[in-house]
């Protein structure tokens, strides 16, 4: 541990603000993949199979799995005739078309924010489109969405690819975007498009989801007023990973955690003021865990920043909905 005074150490006392980022945590998209794991290992019991991670989140993960989820990477994993569900993220077609070749079940998780943006990299490519994916390589979402007409499609990752893309050769050319990116990188790289391509067509509306905009939001609005920002996520979560950037850029000293018990107690150090908020994926009770831990080391005045409510629902798919419980007589109702 390090050295340092004791009215410094994060054990003296000291009374600090903890600034909670409202939204944060779990969104419907989230919430909705979550939940078709949970019906689908009541109505089919253990194993159920999940393709790739269900959210990118420990916890969630290690928690279904104690419940009877089997995680795999890919689809030769999974027994002939077994339930698998792909995860929030999506996947391409030919993972599809795979799953009903080998007769397969499949629940289908994918966001639907995440299944709009398919649908539109089909509809542009249809249309003859060079369709630009703004996203980082080897994220399952990017994976997914290229997938969808990969003979059409071209990812960038940064303004400078952007500006680096050769003619289109007469071709129509528009764009789409990975639903967790930084709101301003990627209009830095969506300005560098334009300039590359002046008729360059956009998405009938946003791809960066409501969730992932929300939350760096709400961060932006406490950043300023804190000394560090702690980001309750996962390694392997985009947006996580992105709040955690748009802190540092801001210059506030930011980072990630999956829980309280990843905090070095000498993060504290110096410290009075602390900016809390969570990824899409990561579970609320994992935010209260942090503001407990940090009540052990003196008194906590936690003060709610909340700038908007969230009241978004996705609904199930058929596979998982409730069904009707038959009357007691059993006469049909």
């Amino acid at each position: 541990m390090t050295d340092v005074s004791s009215d410094t150490y994060a054990g003296s006392g000291v009374r600090r603000r903890v600034l909670l980022a409202g939204p944060r945590s779990f969104c419907a998209g989230v919430e909705r993949a979550i939940e078709i794991v949970e019906r689908a290992l009541e109505s089919r019991g253990a194993p159920v199979y999940v393709r790739k991670q269900i959210v990118h989140n420990v916890t969630v993960v290690d928690d279904l799995a104690d419940r009877g989820a089997v995680f795999v990477d890919e689809l030769d994993e999974v027994p002939d005739g077994s339930t698998v569900v792909f995860s929030a993220h999506g996947v391409s077609p030919a993972v599809r078309d795979e799953a009903a070749r080998r007769g397969l079940e499949v629940i289908d998780g994918t966001c639907p924010l995440v299944a709009k943006v398919h649908a539109e990299a089909r509809r542009f490519a249809a249309r003859g489109d060079t369709v630009v994916l703004v996203g980082h390589a080897g994220h399952e979402e990017v994976e997914g969405t290229m997938g969808e007409a990969p003979g059409s499609m071209v990812l960038v990752e940064t303004a400078e690819e952007a500006r680096a893309l050769p003619a289109a050769d007469g071709r129509a050319v528009s764009y789409l975007t990975q639903t967790t990116l930084a709101v301003d990188e990627t209009a830095e790289v969506v300005g560098a498009l334009r300039k590359t391509f002046p008729l360059l067509q956009e998405p009938p509306s946003d791809d960066i989801c409501y969730a992932t905009t929300n939350r760096q939001a709400a961060l932006s609005a406490i950043v300023a007023e804190s000394d560090l920002v702690l980001v309750v996520g996962s390694e392997n979560s985009s947006n996580s990973v992105r709040l955690v950037e748009m802190a540092r850029r801001g210059g506030t000293r930011a980072e990630l955690i999956d829980r309280a018990a990843d905090i070095p107690e000498e993060w504290l150090d110096g410290v009075r003021t602390v900016g809390l908020t969570a990824g899409a994926s990561a579970p609320p009770a994992l935010v209260t865990e942090v503001v407990t831990w940090l009540k052990g080391f003196g008194p906590v005045d936690v003060e709610e920043r909340e700038i908007t409510r969230e009241d978004i629902h996705f609904d199930l798919p058929s596979a998982v909905r409730a069904r009707p419980r038959p009357p007691a007589d059993g006469r049909p109702s």
